[in-house]
């Protein structure tokens, strides 16, 4: 599979790449960031995947995330895929709603039409890119992965991650949905995407797969307390308690005065790649 490069710049000692691919996952040709600090030519570099969350892009993350001074001082390569198939033909909310549809992958296969065809990011994100970027990109070292994520972001990164327990060495989230079961945003997405029975939506529910007995080596998770949809659509609390029932090993901080946007998390991303870093080591 052949990807098409769009654009290369050099930031921070290395290269900011843009590329496009046709995807057998979704069927649509999709649009994914990669960074690659500079490196000693053979050498491998360790991967860290970000998911953007609701509306967002590649370029979300990209132009507005600060990661590549701190990626580039720990050599770890940063890639950011889209959040949703786009393009003539893909199917959006009737009443183009910004919480479903384009934009609005939610990270999940769907088993509704008119949204299976398309909606398939789980794919995606677990086999097709990996398999990509193994293909095409000679220094990521697939054997040393970490995610993390944003909000709907988050969500993808916590119930990929503990579903992939053996790939990612770390997980880590910026206020992400964490029980999209139980708030407002994943209770539309998920009855779209998957239908009504609930039980077919603990797979992508982080706090049930936590009580399903699924772990990750370490989490790491950064929620502002000034969020305003902390109460009624992210509900950290949850994930608090989850994985305190699990005896899963996790630092949740609550960062005061910082809302939901890049503001909060440019602010500590940096920590997040530092962190990663750590734990991504040979």
């Amino acid at each position: 599979m052949t990807i098409e490069t769009l654009s290369t710049n050099r930031s921070h000692g290395g290269t900011q790449g843009v590329y496009k691919h046709a995807s057998l996952a979704t069927g649509t040709d999709m649009i994914f960031a990669v960074f690659v600090p500079d490196h000693s030519p053979g050498a491998k570099l360790p991967v860290l995947w970000y998911l953007s969350g609701l509306t967002c892009t590649h370029a979300n993350v990209m132009e507005k995330g600060e990661y590549r001074a701190a990626c580039a001082e720990h050599g770890v390569i940063f890639i950011a895929p889209d959040t949703s198939p786009r393009g003539e033909g893909v199917p959006d909310d009737p009443d183009a709603a910004y919480d479903f549809g384009l934009g609005a992958g939610f990270y999940v296969d769907a088993t509704e039409e008119p949204w299976a065809k398309n909606y398939r990011m789980r794919s995606y994100v677990e086999d097709e890119l990996p398999s990509l970027v193994l293909r095409n990109f000679a220094s990521a070292d697939l054997t040393r992965q970490a995610i993390t994520g944003h909000s709907m972001g988050g969500h993808g990164a916590l119930t990929i991650g503990l579903r992939n327990q053996n790939r990612f060495r770390s997980v880590s989230a910026f206020s992400p949905i964490v029980a999209p079961s139980r708030c407002p945003w994943g209770e539309k997405a998920l009855t779209g995407y998957l239908g009504r029975d609930r039980e077919d939506w603990q797979a992508y529910d982080a706090c049930a797969l936590l009580d399903q007995g699924l772990r990750v080596p370490d989490l790491l998770v950064d929620q502002g307390d000034a969020d305003n949809f902390l109460a009624e659509q992210l509900k950290t609390g949850l994930l608090v308690e989850a994985c305190e029932r699990a005896g899963q090993k996790a630092e949740i901080r609550m960062q005061p005065g910082y809302d939901h946007s890049y503001y909060f998390i440019s602010t500590f991303m940096a920590e997040h790649v530092a962190w990663h870093a750590e734990r991504l080591k040979a």
